[in-house]
């Protein structure tokens, strides 16, 4: 999908010839006296638009409207929830075979977050995955463009936002398809594939590498499965060398049958979305390749399956972690804390300004925030605001959660130094504070993405968050 911005009035948006023109309506709006702005008013005193946001007036070849189309959205006080509403309301009102050029006007002068917004929210409502049917009838819509107050002043706004799509998309296309089509080599291929955009370097490490690195625990989840593990490094440099990194680490588990602690049948096929947090960093990585700041981050990924054979895992095995640490594993179904643990540790090396994991972690965290907000966990106060903002900058939610040290009571165990699990009772949190034994060198944050990363139902699929807050987060340490 093409973005485009451009100056645009209401009387400038009559005369666009296009598909469909969605026009943005709040209540702040004051109609002129052009086409456009009278059939507005007029729709607005007859009550065939409904002030309320989300609700919308669709119109087929409208006399003195050059679109095909037109589609009036409500967006109530035009603030960014209410576009992004308003916008997918639009969207799917405006749907149809030839519906090519998609125009979206703002009625009234655009602030920043609505405009972001605007642009997350039409790729959003327009999107096909197609990867895996053999007759795929892909996205419809090829070009977008967004009319707005002032296209200049919105410029760079506008290029973040049609990035943060770019990068959203590729982490669903990744997180989408099924397991087949995105095992850990696979993986490793998409990651090779970024390597070839501007600033973007990978490395992938094998078996053998990994066995020397001393990472038992990533290993001890993989010993399972026939397709051999992948330790993904990802490294953009925007900025000097000395420049200390951000490192982002994504949970890679490409399926997780529970291995021996085997999981209900029911929906096993969703954990084929259990290495979102893998692909939230993929699309991270091609998004920082379209805006080229002036950062440097590192992307770690260790992708393997979790499943059950004769070389699998059994409750009570007790392996050593890459650093040192032994953990006896209760519940093999706890296994994105295996991996991850030993990446954290290998993102020592870096020497970070700051390391956030993303993890479809627990089922827990689902209980406790649903598929609204993500978890949020972490030992740095300023860490923990910065990706708080940016969550809401980017409408991408995340919420912080507590690490207060009685939690970690249940992790302990006669035969290790810690266990993988502890008792049902704050499941997020003691997974959490497992994951915590291994950030003692470096400010760290856990986002538990496991009720935000894919829908269920009528809607299965990909999110591709938490993509646009850790791009908002990753962008703001420019400041």
């Amino acid at each position: 999908m093409n973005f485009e911005l451009e100056t645009l009035d209401l009387s400038a948006a009559s005369k666009q010839k296009c598909d469909a023109l969605i026009v943005l309506i709040t209540s702040h709006l004051k109609p002129g006296k052009d086409v456009l702005s009278l059939l507005v008013a007029q729709a607005l005193k007859a009550g065939d638009l409904q002030a309320k946001p989300g609700k919308t007036l669709a119109l087929y070849r409208p006399v003195g409207l050059a679109c095909v189309r037109a589609v009036l959205a409500h967006a109530g006080e035009g603030s960014a929830h209410e576009v992004s509403r308003a916008v997918k309301s639009a969207v799917a009102a405006a749907k149809a075979d030839n519906v090519k050029k998609l125009v979206i006007c703002f009625a009234a002068a655009t602030l920043d977050a609505p405009l972001r917004a605007a642009v997350i929210a039409a790729a959003e409502a327009s999107y096909v995955f197609t990867t895996t049917k053999s007759r795929p009838q892909g996205r419809v819509i090829e070009r977008v463009l967004i009319g707005v107050s002032n296209s200049s002043a919105l410029k760079p706004v506008f290029d973040r936002a049609a990035a943060a799509v770019t990068g959203i998309e590729f982490a669903k296309e990744w997180a989408n398809r099924p397991a087949n089509h995105a095992t850990p080599e696979l993986l490793a291929g998409a990651a090779h594939a970024l390597a070839k955009l501007p600033n973007i370097k990978c490395e992938v490490l094998g078996p053998k590498q990994v066995h020397k690195l001393g990472m038992g625990a990533f290993m001890a989840v993989a010993q399972g499965s026939q397709e051999p593990l992948r330790f993904i490094v990802l490294r953009y440099h925007g900025a000097l060398k000395s420049e200390a990194p951000t490192v982002l680490v994504g949970k890679g588990v490409t399926f997780d049958s529970g291995g021996i602690s085997i999981k209900p049948a029911a929906d096993m096929d969703e954990m084929k979305f259990d290495m979102s947090g893998a692909a939230s960093v993929l699309g991270v990585f091609r998004a920082l390749a379209e805006l080229k700041p002036a950062i440097n981050v590192v992307g770690l990924i260790p992708a393997c399956e979790n499943l059950l054979d004769g070389r699998s895992i059994k409750p009570g095995d007790v392996v050593t972690s890459m650093s040192g640490q032994t953990i006896e594993i209760l519940n093999t179904d706890a296994e994105g804390r295996l991996v991850l643990c030993d990446a954290l540790t290998y993102a020592e090396r870096f020497k970070p300004r700051a390391v956030v994991d993303i993890a479809t972690l627990t089922g827990a965290c689902v209980i406790a925030l649903g598929g609204v907000r993500s978890g949020l966990f972490s030992t740095n106060d300023e860490l923990a605001a910065a990706l708080i903002s940016a969550g809401q900058a980017s409408l991408d939610l995340c919420w912080r959660m507590p690490l207060d040290d009685d939690y970690a009571e249940g992790l302990k165990t006669n035969f290790a130094d810690v266990a993988n699990v502890a008792g049902r009772a704050g499941g997020a949190i003691t997974a959490a504070k497992f994951l915590q034994r291994f950030t003692e060198k470096f400010p760290w944050a856990h986002l538990d993405i496991a009720g935000t990363a894919w829908k269920s139902g009528k809607e299965k699929g990909a999110t591709g968050r938490p993509v646009a807050l850790l791009l908002e987060y990753l962008l703001d340490s420019t400041k």
